[in-house]
């Protein structure tokens, strides 16, 4: 590993991609990401890669689509709304089974909204990203250092699964700077890639890829065979943190910037006499719903944390299925949740006033 350095988080996941093998990058500035883009216009020159500002967010994810399609690691970032507009591009890296990696540092909205941070795209990332059956590997880390990790991570496992990756972050972690360490150059292992488009040599039958089948059958039996691969990935990649989780009687579920502010509310709610452990999934999709049921069969309630109207949450309960109490607290439109404000809905369900 590296010697620490200090690094704004949108710049240190952009090198993190780039020591990962990544050297095809195709964006689209919008706040609060433009660093990704500005720094892989300044490091991709110089390191034989692609940096290339597409006309557009749609253009953008297409030309992913296509450097995906001959194996290479290829990535992309925006916004909120700017992910929206790549949203039938995803749908059509899903239906050709492509992986990549897609970073979404989120902004308030709906609409332009605002620039602050949030996490109202919760729904969008895990639920509806692009049309027709299809999944995103979706991971959520909540310090800079984790953004470093979590490339290597989304990157091998996209490849593994051949899904897209993305990761969700916020304003909140994009701008901050904190100290990181990264991997060695050269330590990242690509996967071999029979089914990518890079030349017969006259060795082998050609490679088509693509998202097209008009008969119904065909289309029905990849869209299962896919499937089968979402199962594998429900049942073996489902992350998560828990702290102070042994003996604890509220369980606080929280991800990414949120739980951060969350976790220094549960330490002063034990301070207080509250039994209060902390639920930090990493991976959004699959949901770690393992751990919210071992947690379902010891805890006596949830509080959910997020900066949105509440969308994780629904998660939770489907998991719950009315076992136990689960209650949300959140702010939207860029207004970041306090410690104190956590803690007082901690101690509301604690019976502590």
């Amino acid at each position: 590993m590296s010697e620490r350095v200090l690094m704004k988080g949108n710049e240190a996941l952009a090198e993190a991609a780039i020591r990962c093998g990544c050297r095809h990058y195709f964006g689209y500035p919008i706040t609060p990401q433009t660093e990704i883009a500005a720094y892989m216009s300044k490091r991709m020159p110089k390191i034989g890669g692609t940096f290339l500002q597409a006309e557009s967010e749609i253009a953008a994810i297409n030309m992913v689509l296509g450097a995906a399609s001959a194996g290479v690691r290829a990535m992309t970032s925006s916004s909120s709304p700017g992910i929206s507009l790549k949203g039938e591009g995803v749908s059509y890296l899903c239906g050709s089974d492509l992986p990549c990696l897609i970073v979404n540092v989120m902004r308030g909205g709906p609409g332009l909204g605002g620039i602050q941070p949030s996490q109202a795209d919760y729904w969008q990332a895990t639920r509806a990203m692009g049309h027709g059956d299809s999944q995103l590997l979706v991971y959520a880390p909540s310090t800079v250092q984790e953004m470093v990790d979590t490339v290597r991570r989304a990157y091998e496992k996209a490849e593994q699964y051949r899904v897209p990756a993305m990761i969700l972050a916020d304003g909140m972690l994009g701008q901050m700077m904190e100290p990181v360490s990264f991997p060695d150059e050269g330590e990242s292992v690509q996967n071999e890639k029979p089914w990518a488009l890079t030349g017969t040599g006259g060795t082998r039958k050609h490679n088509i890829i693509n998202s097209l089948f008009l008969k119904p059958e065909e289309l029905e039996a990849r869209v299962k065979e896919r499937f089968e691969r979402y199962a594998a990935i429900r049942r073996d990649e489902q992350l998560a943190e828990e702290v102070l989780m042994g003996d604890a009687d509220i369980a606080v579920v929280a991800y990414g910037a949120s739980a951060r502010i969350a976790v220094n509310a549960v330490k002063a709610a034990r301070a207080c006499g509250i039994k209060a452990g902390l639920i930090r999934p990493i991976s959004l999709w699959p949901f770690p719903a393992d751990c919210i049921e071992r947690a379902a069969g010891k805890v006596k309630k949830f509080l959910c944390v997020e900066m949105s109207m509440g969308q994780m949450v629904d998660d939770v309960r489907l998991v719950v299925a009315g076992r136990k109490p689960v209650s949300f607290f959140g702010h939207t439109g860029g207004i970041i949740p306090t410690p104190d404000e956590v803690l007082a809905q901690i101690k509301e369900l604690g019976g502590v006033h």
